[in-house]
């Protein structure tokens, strides 16, 4: 084979794997980032080596090093958070039990049951993962709303300690104000009990003649 067409063979090969790169970040862009399985392209409930081994698989595809793409950065961060989420317990069993839901509120609102042939067609699939946004999304909204309270409620809880703080501040400074004048009060006492001495003796003092 010439040079010429070497040169050309591994250009093609290089756009190819460049158009890949570029499939690639869009489809993470473009999944719901709430579903860490969708975002890593995965089905629900694969064990965790298969979730190593397609974040790997993935992030070497994508890594910002590795392209010009300006959107992977961007694509990589959220295969980075979808991995972490979907590795650690408490977080993935949020997740599967939202999953979980939304094919629950889906066959109850169809009416059916596990052996219905509806639930295993495409089209039912395709409404579960459609339902299970759903589901995230409120779960979400739920969850920023208690964050909201519970801030809020914190935040009164550090005023009220505030206020507290400062009010003992004050009554410490008065204090520590009262006894450094308490030396000038007590003078300006005996000074007063001196005046009227004196006013008494000269009233009686009578004059001569």
């Amino acid at each position: 084979m010439a040079d010429d067409d070497l040169e050309a063979l591994d250009a093609l090969e290089k756009e190819a794997k460049e158009f890949d790169k570029d499939a690639e970040i869009n489809r993470i862009l473009q999944a719901f980032k709430l579903d860490a399985y969708a975002v890593l392209d995965l089905q629900p409930g694969v064990p965790e080596s298969d979730i190593k081994i397609q974040y790997r698989k993935k992030s070497l595809l994508i890594h910002p090093d590795k392209t010009t793409n300006p959107s992977a950065p961007d694509a990589f961060d959220r295969l980075k958070k979808a991995q972490t989420e979907l590795t650690d317990e408490k977080t993935r069993l949020r997740l599967d039990e939202a999953i979980a839901d939304a094919r629950a509120l889906l066959m109850r609102e169809r009416k059916l049951n596990v052996d219905s042939p509806e639930v295993r067609s495409d089209a039912f699939k395709r409404d579960w993962r459609d339902k299970t946004k759903f589901v995230l999304i409120e779960n979400e909204a739920r969850r920023r709303k208690q964050m909201k309270a519970q801030l809020a409620e914190e935040g009164r809880a550090q005023r009220k300690e505030d206020d507290e703080l400062d009010a003992r501040k004050r009554k410490r400074e008065h204090d520590v104000a009262w006894e450094d004048t308490r030396d000038g009060r007590i003078s300006s006492w005996r000074d007063f009990q001196k005046g009227s001495s004196d006013k008494k003796k000269k009233k009686k003092t009578k004059p001569l003649g």
